[in-house]
């Protein structure tokens, strides 16, 4: 994209209209991406062996690691770059994004290896037993010893290809790998196509992760000329401000996503403890519970590059009228979607595995992930906030609070108190708490926002 460009979307352009371009793209792209894992649960499901749809629930935690290195580098190098583009500093652009390519590369190739030489005790860690060890083992074959590396690196590219303002492109990128991968799921999982199972599924992810590559390659090599996103070896930034900068923002982003995995296989264990059923149950909710999810994610991810560049480029009242403005859009449909959930979670649930158990179960932990909705977005536009400023300590914060100061112990009470039925309260729990705290800590961004006008 040439500066022109830029100046228009990031400095000129109605923010309405701004937000709207970066971020409905995103939001597209996030919600495919939710279809795909659910099109995983739901192809799954329809073999109604609730094994297979354990083997999927199990694994997830190792798939939600991918993001520890998405975060590290994705969002950490994206920050850094909007943040040189409000600066102009385009060679900070260029040596940072190959930064992050590189060193995210290198993180998917060693996430693979480790997983693979420690599988039996990773196995073990997840919650699998000896009923959904294999089906669990044949989907982590494809998913992370095989898929790790085009996995990471088609979300890193999006970033980088975002942070610049291609909300679009990137969308396409992802969006592409999802729609294939929704494709192959049925003829890989199914009995008429190659009856592969949960396997098939992680087989149909692998290859829709490589698809998508090619695309950012091939976008890369066409946009040579009109981005300033480098993929050079040549141009790796090892200088100083280039690594704290990214790791400042990205690490603390990495170590979120790091607790959310701690927290995602503690729920997976205690559950697992109930037999083959609620784990199944409890993973249907949960993806069914990531569409709303993702969209707050999504919309908070795309508004980034324009709170990152007004914050750099000294027009913080742009950037205050940007965040309200996410707020008063997206906080009354967060409340509408949370209320629709919570009436059609029986009718949600059976879409997907028609299993009276399963039903009873996913019925009552839908309904109670559905009410932390609302207050979920505002956790995360407060962390999209702090990483768009390069605040990284903030979000830390909000994360050691999330997980290691309220959900997880929550698990442990509430599971002692209301077995099994209290899990999934431990979210809204804990974000109702962060919702709080998200209002007093971008009150305080504000107040200090203002001074610096004055």
């Amino acid at each position: 994209m040439e500066e022109n460009e830029k100046v228009l979307m990031f400095e000129k352009m109605p923010i309405p209209r701004a937000v709207a371009k970066l971020a409905i793209p995103t939001i597209l792209s996030s919600l495919v991406m939710v279809i795909y894992n659910l099109a995983d649960t739901y192809f799954v499901g329809m073999i109604n062996d609730p094994v297979q749809n354990a083997a999927v629930t199990l694994a997830y935690p190792v798939l939600l690691a991918f993001n520890a290195v998405n975060n590290l580098f994705g969002v950490g190098t994206s920050s850094m770059m909007s943040r040189a583009l409000g600066r102009k500093d385009y060679e900070t652009v260029k040596r940072s994004s190959a930064f992050g390519f590189y060193c995210s590369l290198f993180s998917g190739i060693l996430f693979s290896a480790m997983c693979t030489i420690f599988k039996a005790p990773l196995l073990t860690l997840l919650g699998a037993d000896e009923i959904t060890r294999a089906a669990t083992d044949s989907y982590m074959l494809w998913t992370v010893t095989c898929g790790a590396a085009p996995s990471i690196l088609n979300v890193v590219m999006a970033y980088l290809v975002r942070s610049e303002g291609n909300s679009l492109h990137a969308s396409i990128g992802t969006m592409s790998g999802c729609f294939l991968n929704m494709i192959l799921d049925p003829i890989f999982i199914l009995p008429w196509g190659l009856d592969m199972g949960a396997a098939g599924a992680g087989l149909a992810t692998f290859l829709s992760n490589c698809f998508a590559c090619g695309y950012f390659f091939v976008l890369m090599y066409v946009k040579r000329k009109h981005t300033f996103i480098s993929l050079s070896p040549k141009k790796i930034g090892f200088e100083r401000f280039i690594v704290l900068g990214i790791c400042a923002v990205g690490v603390p982003a990495s170590i979120q996503n790091l607790l959310n995995v701690t927290g995602s296989t503690i729920l997976n264990n205690f559950t697992s403890g109930y037999g083959a059923d609620a784990v199944a149950a409890m993973g249907i909710a949960q993806k069914i519970n990531m569409v709303p999810f993702q969209i707050a994610l999504g919309f908070s991810q795309g508004v980034m590059p324009l709170i990152s560049y007004t914050y750099a480029s000294g027009n913080h009242r742009r950037m205050k009228d940007t965040i309200l403005f996410a707020v008063k859009i997206m906080l009354p449909a967060m409340i509408i979607v949370s209320v629709g959930y919570f009436a059609g979670a029986g009718g949600l649930i059976r879409m997907f595995m028609d299993n009276d158990v399963i039903i009873a179960y996913g019925t009552r932990f839908l309904r109670a992930f559905c009410l932390s909705q609302p207050l979920i977005y505002l956790d995360f536009l407060a962390v999209g906030v702090f990483q768009a400023l390069g605040l990284g300590k903030n979000a830390l914060i909000f994360a050691i609070m999330r997980k290691i100061i309220l959900e997880i112990p929550a698990l442990f009470v509430l599971n002692a108190l209301f077995p099994l039925y209290g899990l999934p309260y431990a979210q809204p729990m804990a974000e109702l708490v962060l919702a709080i705290a998200a209002v007093v800590m971008l009150r305080g961004i504000f107040k200090r926002c203002q001074k610096g006008m004055e």
